[in-house]
């Protein structure tokens, strides 16, 4: 009986991590097992040192106090608030006990989350991959591809609170190269079949998705219709050309999730989460999907070929 009752002693003794995500756990499995790998890094392996709660939003945003809540009642060691920046928010709103690794998409600074980079303060730190503030370059890379498109449809998603400064961004750059904009609205799975069917019935030359948690958890459906209708577009995240999006430009994202494994990690071990500095993204991915060119009847030019760090044959 003695080796039974010390394996569940282990077990009771083990440290439970709370991983909230605005996202989907379908969307987000390369993520995850990113996390685990920086969690593994630092000695601690899933179902053997470490106990991990997931809770996911499946991009609904309003579900993130509630699953916060419930991590904090249940007194996980640390609680990891990724998916977006509502998550990161809500995470920090629920407690200021409970050490916090947030991933966000904008400044965490000016959110009022963290002091500084270098030294966050009180009870969080985390990672911020920037990607809500590079609409502007996509913009300028899906001209690049279609420089005859008079129309460019942009799909924003209201209920995120980074979609007002995406836009203001996005409009002084389109104003600048006499580019006009067409922004569809979308919080839910009526409201996104409605605004891509605005797209259609505007007749866009192309559309640029914003970055949005809510639409990487319908990422097959976007990349589909823009197959069906055979319209040109643009993502933030490399997953969308990977499923047979066209371009794509943003950060590594299962990088940073990797490096808050890693934060995790050494929180356990005793580390506090104010000595440890945000950290900001290393890599950015620009992918462009040739297969996907060539049944749109695009000729990439040579300028995007050699920008590009990855190309899908």
């Amino acid at each position: 009986m003695w080796p039974l009752l010390a394996a569940r002693a282990q077990q009771a003794e083990m440290p439970v991590v709370g991983f909230m995500s605005g996202r989907s756990q379908k969307d987000s499995a390369h993520l995850a097992a990113a996390f685990r790998q920086g969690l593994a890094d630092t000695g601690f392996i899933e179902g053997q040192t470490v106990k991990i709660e997931y809770r996911w939003a499946n991009g609904d945003y309003e579900k993130l106090p509630s699953l916060a809540a419930d991590l904090v009642d249940r007194k996980v060691a640390v609680l990891v608030g990724v998916g977006g920046d509502v998550s990161a928010a809500v995470a920090a709103k629920a407690t200021k006990t409970i050490p916090i690794v947030f991933g966000m998409g904008s400044d965490p600074v000016k959110a009022g989350l963290v002091a500084s980079f270098s030294r966050p303060g009180g009870n969080i730190t985390g990672f911020t991959l920037w990607t809500n503030e590079m609409e502007s370059k996509r913009l300028g890379l899906l001209r690049e591809l279609v420089p005859g498109a008079a129309l460019i449809g942009v799909l924003v998603n209201p209920s995120f609170p980074p979609t007002e400064q995406e836009l203001l961004d996005l409009k002084p750059a389109a104003k600048a190269v006499n580019q006009k904009l067409f922004v569809a609205r979308a919080n839910d799975d009526a409201e996104l079949d409605a605004a891509l069917a605005s797209f259609v019935e505007q007749r866009v030359g192309a559309f640029l998705v914003t970055a949005s948690p809510f639409f990487d958890t319908r990422l097959e459906r976007i990349v589909g219709f823009a197959a069906e209708k055979r319209l040109p577009a643009i993502y933030q995240f490399r997953e969308y050309a990977i499923a047979g999006g066209l371009i794509s430009y943003g950060p590594n994202a299962a990088e940073s999730y990797k490096n808050a494994g890693t934060y995790v990690g050494r929180i356990l071990k005793g580390e506090k989460p104010a000595d440890l500095p945000v950290v900001q993204p290393t890599k950015f991915d620009f992918l462009i999907n040739l297969k996907t060119a060539k049944a749109l009847g695009l000729t990439v030019p040579p300028t995007l070929l050699a920008e590009a760090g990855e190309v899908i044959e």
